[in-house]
């Protein structure tokens, strides 16, 4: 069906006899930019082909058409036996490909600088294509203790009843037992988060992928947590995939996902008879990707505030003897490799989590924090200008069970704090330091 990322699009409809070849114009792809998308992920997106609208805005128009015409019917018939495509400026079916969709996965390529991206309705949907399309029944996956709730559900009890799929969890830092678990073969992919979800654990993404792929086994990494932080095809990882929601949308706003990877990848997951995102259907609105691609250019500048308050507030918790979990701080036990790995000047991730110990006091400091100080909301997500907070084992790890929790290392009393950047960094601080003044006043911590 085409080229992902090497996507034109004109604005003046093209016959089926048009021949003229485009490859010259395609989005520049990292072999001919690799220093520049390999060193930094903002020089990355800067470098891909603007897409401008179709009056010579400077915004790209949206192409909101369910369905395209052809000037010939000839043509049609070229364009279903694949013989005409995206690549050339030839489209069918907005759920087979869209050029506004199109586009957003050209700059989510870039940004995580690998050949192909393609962009679906949720972070979800992202995660259970990509696993599809590389797990067949009686597949095998390997996957970290630590994940967001709904892909634990989905490895643990969704694809082995629907699909023979199982997977065999383990604690990523681990990596003899990461080895032991792999069944050559038989395991398929080998899945964990850059950052994990809620307790930040950092992966050895270069170290992780040497033993999947000496075993033929494919890396596949969620980002959510670590966008331009973190690099992890650069480091090794064969897939990439994120929920855009969080922090590339920054406006809790927007439900949407991608996979970015190798250009035969994503072609096979858009194939008309196998493909999963093909007939699965998770098709993101143009409208929605629009909005994305007007949020990107500046995600590198959010990123960095995100990350520069989440270490200060860390640093400052830690000295008034808060138990912190983030690793921006030296104390914190991956704080070395991520040093090591991540992307210079973008620190260390805009999440922070405090071990209130129990669920009680947990929701204590969340009240005092929202309702009493106004540093924050109790919410669910993260990568919002506000600050979100959230007990992550009753919220979005509540569907792993007790043993479960506590083999990933999920205190009853974690609180998740996606820190936003809103107002000055001294006025959120004043907010967050009485909230804990009154906590003392009632408990000691």
């Amino acid at each position: 069906m085409g080229n992902q990322n090497d996507m034109v699009f004109s604005n003046k409809k093209r016959s089926g006899s048009d021949e003229k070849d485009h490859h010259d114009d395609f989005f520049v792809t990292k072999k001919q930019t690799k220093s520049l998308i390999w060193e930094d992920p903002a020089a990355a997106l800067a470098n891909a082909r603007h897409e401008f609208g179709e009056h010579g805005g400077v915004n790209m128009s949206i192409e909101a058409s369910a369905t395209f015409t052809v000037m010939e019917p000839e043509t049609m018939r070229r364009m279903f036996s694949g013989e005409l495509g995206p690549d050339r400026d030839f489209f069918i079916y907005s759920r087979h490909f869209n050029p506004t969709v199109l586009n957003l996965g050209r700059l989510m390529a870039a940004l995580e600088g690998t050949e192909a991206a393609y962009c679906t309705a949720s972070g979800m949907s992202a995660i259970s294509s990509v696993l599809l399309q590389l797990c067949s029944s009686g597949g095998h996956v390997v996957a970290s203790r630590t994940l967001y709730g709904g892909t634990h559900a989905l490895l643990t009890h969704f694809l082995p009843r629907a699909c023979n799929i199982t997977t065999s969890f383990v604690d990523i830092r681990d990596l003899q037992m990461v080895k032991e678990a792999i069944v050559e073969g038989r395991t398929k992919v080998l899945y964990f988060e850059s950052l994990s979800n809620p307790t930040l654990t950092v992966a050895n993404v270069p170290e992780l992928s040497r033993i999947a792929h000496e075993k033929g086994v494919t890396v596949v990494v969620d980002n959510t947590f670590a966008p331009m932080v973190l690099s992890p095809a650069k480091l090794g990882a064969d897939v990439v995939v994120h929920s855009i929601s969080k922090y590339i949308s920054g406006g809790a706003d927007i439900i949407a996902g991608a996979v970015c990877g190798p250009e035969n990848l994503v072609n096979s997951m858009m194939d008309l008879h196998q493909g999963t995102l093909m007939l699965l259907g998770p098709t993101m609105n143009p409208k929605v990707a629009f909005e994305l691609s007007e949020r990107l250019p500046h995600l590198g500048l959010r990123m960095k505030e995100h990350c520069k308050r989440a270490l200060e507030y860390a640093t400052r918790m830690t000295k008034l003897g808060l138990k912190v979990i983030y690793p921006g701080l030296e104390a914190h036990p991956d704080h070395t490799l991520l040093k090591s790995m991540a992307n210079k000047d973008y620190g260390y991730g805009g999440i922070l989590c405090v071990d209130m110990e129990t669920e009680e006091r947990a929701n204590r400091l969340m009240n005092v924090l929202q309702n009493f100080t106004q540093f924050g909301f109790m919410a669910v997500s993260l990568g919002y200008y506000e600050t979100l907070m959230s007990c992550s084992g009753s919220s979005t790890s509540s569907e792993l069970n007790h043993e479960e929790k506590e083999l990933a290392g999920i205190s009853p009393g974690l609180v998740r704090m996606s820190i936003g950047y809103n107002g000055s960094l001294e006025q959120k601080w004043s907010q967050l330091e009485k909230a804990l003044s009154r906590m003392q006043e009632k408990m000691a911590f």
